[in-house]
């Protein structure tokens, strides 16, 4: 028996979770959630409104994919009701952001303006040009979508410019030194 199957995944009340095969869509608050499982896996729900996970078979990838899909389930319950959110931080003389409509107008230091297209489910916010809140029901994508932005320009070691998480830690580097 997996750890997976033992605990249920409670569901707040004002979300509605609906398992239609292996597809399962999630509805509360700020929208609607789809997500489509394998078929190793099966996901049931009870009178009380709590989601069981469990695997269709004693298989090494059905016992390890079980506690996966309940995590993803979880994320999509706390997403439809709270959302996610992601900080970034831009450092650097010259370094900014402004927002544009749907697109994320960067200066980074390079000969031209990095334009990003953003996801409709996404939202984006840029306060003082230099911090960029991303927020969204998706976890996957605003974690993509703020690992995409970081990607333009990570942060460098040795005078700590660029593009960096907040809350993420840079190892920095001393300089050259000379006699």
């Amino acid at each position: 028996m997996s750890r997976a199957e033992k605990t249920p995944i409670h569901v707040a009340s004002g979300v509605d979770v609906e398992i239609t095969g292996l597809s399962i869509a999630v509805k509360g608050p700020k929208g609607q959630l789809k997500k489509n499982f394998p078929s190793c896996v099966i996901i049931q729900k009870n009178e009380d409104g709590a989601v069981w996970v469990k695997p269709a078979d004693e298989s090494r990838k059905a016992l390890a994919i079980a506690g996966t899909i309940k995590s993803i389930l979880n994320a999509m319950i706390h997403g439809v009701t709270n959302g996610f959110v992601k900080d970034l931080e831009i450092s650097g003389v010259g370094f900014k952001a402004i927002l544009k409509g749907s697109v994320l107008d960067l200066a980074l230091g390079k000969s031209h303006p990095i334009l990003y297209q953003i996801p409709a489910e996404i939202k984006v916010a840029v306060t003082d040009g230099v911090k960029i809140r991303v927020e969204g029901m998706d976890k996957q994508m605003v974690g993509q979508v703020a690992a995409d932005i970081r990607r333009f320009y990570p942060v460098e070691p040795y005078k700590g410019k660029g593009v960096r998480i907040v809350g993420e830690f840079v190892r920095r580097k001393e300089g050259k030194k000379t006699a």
